[in-house]
């Protein structure tokens, strides 16, 4: 195998110059396409888990990153997707309750939940029924940047999701069907209102 080495006469700059500085440039825009946008949930989420301990920091990314457009989003806009991500989120668990509300004890077929259990579910729908439009109302109001009032919207939420859960324990040996569901709409709450607390 024959071996190569750059001699005296060899002119570097005609050859490796242009290839380093072209592979510089594509290597430039490349870091600029991606870094910012893995950053900006990155940093996002961390700066959330660091202002509140209840909030999880690997739920954070996932939620937000699971979005396309978060990821050439700013602050502002990671705010207004949290606040959607939530709205989707608690809508989908009022048509969750809903058909729970529906099931039919079959023939010879013990129910699903007691009498307990149905009225709480009968409770937590009319929370995230409420939930719903005060999202659409908090998304109203962080456009309008009377983020006051957004942070007032989604404290409520969250407050909702957690005596939705609690109503369930009151009674020893009840089960929440609704547990990842609630923590769920608690987190992505507490994601929007620390976004909320940064951008006002």
């Amino acid at each position: 195998m024959k071996s190569y080495h750059i001699s005296k006469k060899m002119k570097p700059n005609l050859l490796y110059f242009p290839l380093t500085s072209l592979f510089l440039f594509f290597f430039g825009i490349f870091h600029a396409t991606t870094a910012h946008p893995s950053n900006i949930i990155h940093e996002t989420c961390k700066k959330c888990a660091q202002n509140d301990p209840n909030l999880d920091y690997i739920f954070c990314v996932n939620s937000l990153q699971s979005i396309p457009r978060s990821h050439n989003a700013s602050l502002h806009q990671l705010g207004i997707i949290s606040i959607n991500l939530n709205l989707s989120n608690v809508t989908h668990t009022r048509s969750y309750i809903k058909k729970l509300l529906k099931q039919k004890m079959k023939k010879n077929e013990k129910l699903d939940y007691d009498p307990y259990k149905r009225a709480c579910l009968i409770d937590c729908f009319d929370l995230y029924s409420d939930a719903v439009s005060t999202l659409k109302q908090a998304i109203k109001d962080y456009k309008s940047t009377h983020y006051e009032d957004a942070n007032f919207q989604v404290t409520s939420v969250m407050d909702a999701s957690t005596t939705c859960e609690e109503g369930f324990k009151e009674k020893e040996g009840v089960v929440s069907p609704l547990t990842k569901r609630n923590n769920n709409a608690f987190q992505l709450s507490a994601i929007s209102l620390s976004i909320i607390n940064m951008v006002r």
